[in-house]
This record gives C-alpha cells, structure tokens and sequence, in this order.
C-alpha cells in the first residue's frame, strides 16, 4: 500500500467525523483525532468477521487484509516524523487466548497483562497514558472493571515551536507580520470563500487555520480545508488575492508605509481545547455498530473466545500559542465476552460531550494525513 492510499483513508474518516460532530454549528469547541482512531479500527477489522468485518472495513476505507498491514505502516510513518509520538497498547487478562497471527501485528512489546486488582490497573494505565503524550492527557479514557477482558490503545503526542513565532498581546491576540505572503490564501468552495493560513513548525509540522462564510457550518469548513489541502479546491494565495474582501477576515489594500516590501499581517488568539469522544456515540460512523453487541462475538481472528466491544472513547487536547503548538490523543477500546445470540445485552452508559468561530488542523508536510483537527468558538 503505498502513502497516498492511506493518508486518504485516515482523512476520509476526519471528514466523517468532522461534519457528524460539527454539524449544524454545534457542539461547539472540540478536538479530535481520526490519526489516533484509525490504527485501533484497522487492528480490530483484522481479526473480525460477520456483520462487524464488514462495518469496519467501511469505517478504514480497505478490505480486513489490507488494514492488517497499514495498521503498521501509520504507526511507523507517523512515529518517523520529528515531532510526532505514536504508541500502541495491549492488556489483556492472563487467562484469555489471543491469536498469535493477530499478535504479531502489533508492535513488540505492547502487550501486558491485567493484575486482576482494578486500582492497579488503573493507575497502569494512566501511567501509560500520561508518559505517551508527555502528560497532556494523564488518563487513560476507558475504565477497566471485572467485566474487560482486553484494552487495545493508541496514544499520539505533537510538539512544535513556530518558525515565526507571534507576538503576544495584552488584548487576548497574537499577532504577526511576514514577509510570505502565500502562507496565507483563499480557496473557492461549494459554499463561497475559505479563507486558510499556514502556520509552520520547526520541525515538520503545520498547523492550519480556517474562516469560512458565518452560515457555514464547522464540520464543513473542516472537511472543506481538508479538501483544499489535498488539491480539491483551487487555493489563490496571498500574493495574488484582488483588493478589498476576498475572503472572511481577509483585507488587501494599500497601506501608508516606510518599507515598501509587502507583508502579511497575522492576528488569531491563544487556545487550549480539550474534549472527550464516546466513540460509541457514533458507532455507525467507527464501524463499531455490530461489533458492541455482546449477544454474539465477533473477533474470532482475535481470540477464540467470543468477545464484543464493551467501550471505545477518545481524550483529545490541543494548544496554540505564541511560540507553538502542542496536541495530544489516547484512544482505547475494551472488549468484553460475548456470548450466544438470546442472551441479556449489557447496558451502555451514553456520554454527553461538552465541546466550546475558526478551525484547524495539524498535519505534516511529509506524511499529509491530519493528526489532529478541531474547532475553536469564539
């Protein structure tokens, strides 16, 4: 599978997620990661079969074969990357049986085991989480009790410092003024203007703010930005926008000046954002819809025994400031015993998220799939 095949896989499920999320302006302010998602799902379809394979395998966007391999390849590309940490993490209990095919899919030493007391493990777990993204999220967002046969996680961390970095403003603003004027540009969509700014790292990474038209809704200007960036959109670049408006919060003119040379003058606002997902919620959209039903199991290339999805939950946070921007995922899916059709289901506890106009998202320039991408409210 070559790098374009799966960078558009993984960008197709921010997409998804994006105007599921965001549509109709709310829920406000969030932060997300298809990034951190996709490498459990890829795992999970791998070793399933029935209805879930099949939902699964439309969530990745590729056949059960081909995910077991790209799975491994994300993980390498993006832990490659200067910048970026990417972690896979397996616990399970002593007494369950995995299958060693699925086994080797993972990466050498990701597998522990469960202790049996439930503190323990728990705080095994936070630890894990906190140290993969470098304590930006301290826990781990599944909770194991008596009834998790087995945890799969992913955490992803980016760090960079600005090449350019901002000033900071009493007023609440950052600001800055360059002399490139094509790191910023607007692009003709469906829906009228974006307007997009490319903010560069040191080390790799891009941070990109969108505007779109205020009736617009969040999740399209995402996915919209997400388009542009892949070459969907024409762009026209600072260098070549016409005088007045042509975009939202964009105006070319003329100004009054000692230096001659044009300049692009930056000004957004510091934010931290952090948000929770009960991937569950959404289950259509993961491809976990027939997988959470404990009625049956539905991993058999997983372990013998029948098991089904018990939970699957995000923890997210991004920062941009002055002088860079720091991001952190940890994703986890248990899974529980299933067992013959006819039997009770377990209940599922259903999260309210609480989420706060522009977005952005963080990729890098090499490997362009989103690693992360959210919305900020005003």
């Amino acid at each position: 599978m070559d790098d374009r095949t799966l960078v558009s896989a993984v960008n197709a499920l921010t997409a998804r997620w994006a105007r599921e999320s965001l549509a109709g302006g709310g829920p406000g302010e969030t932060v997300f990661s298809a990034a951190g998602v996709w490498p459990l799902l890829a795992l999970l379809v791998a070793g399933a079969s029935g209805p879930a394979r099949g939902e699964l395998e439309q969530a990745v966007a590729m056949d059960a074969a081909t995910a077991a391999g790209a799975s491994g390849r994300l993980l390498a590309r993006l832990d490659a990357m200067d910048g970026v940490d990417t972690a896979v993490g397996l616990w399970t209990r002593a007494s369950l049986p995995l299958a060693p095919g699925w086994l080797s899919l993972l990466p050498a030493g990701a597998h522990g085991h469960f202790t049996g007391d439930t503190e323990t493990d728990r705080r095994t777990l936070d630890a894990w989480a906190a140290d993969r993204t470098h304590g930006m999220v301290p826990r781990m967002p599944v909770a194991v009790d008596r009834n998790t046969l087995l945890l799969l996680a992913n955490a992803l961390a980016l760090r960079t410092d600005w090449a350019e970095p901002f000033q900071d403003h009493h007023t609440g603003t950052l600001f800055r003024s360059s002399r490139h004027l094509d790191m910023a540009g607007v692009a003709s969509t469906p829906f009228g203007p974006l307007t997009m700014a490319k903010v560069n790292g040191t080390n790799g990474i891009e941070v990109h703010l969108l505007r779109g038209p205020g009736h617009v809704a969040p999740g399209e200007v995402l996915a919209a930005g997400m388009a542009a960036l892949d070459g969907t959109y024409q762009v026209l670049p600072g260098n070549l926008l016409p005088y007045g408006r042509p975009g939202p919060g964009v105006v070319v003119e003329d100004v009054t000046s000692f230096d001659p040379a044009p300049a692009l003058d930056l000004t957004t606002v510091p934010f931290t954002v952090g948000a929770e997902h009960d991937l569950l919620d959404r289950a259509e959209l993961f491809g976990l819809a027939a997988a959470r039903d404990a009625g049956a199991g539905h991993f058999p290339g997983i372990s013998a025994q029948p098991l089904a999805v018990g939970a699957a939950k995000q923890a997210a946070t991004a920062t941009f400031s002055a002088k860079g921007f720091r991001a952190a995922a940890v994703t986890a899916v248990s899974l529980i015993v299933g067992s013959a059709p006819g039997q009770a289901r377990q209940a599922r506890r259903v999260r309210v998220e609480f989420l706060r106009p522009f977005g952005f998202l963080a990729v890098h320039r090499l490997f362009p799939a989103v690693l992360v991408a959210g919305w900020v409210a005003p």
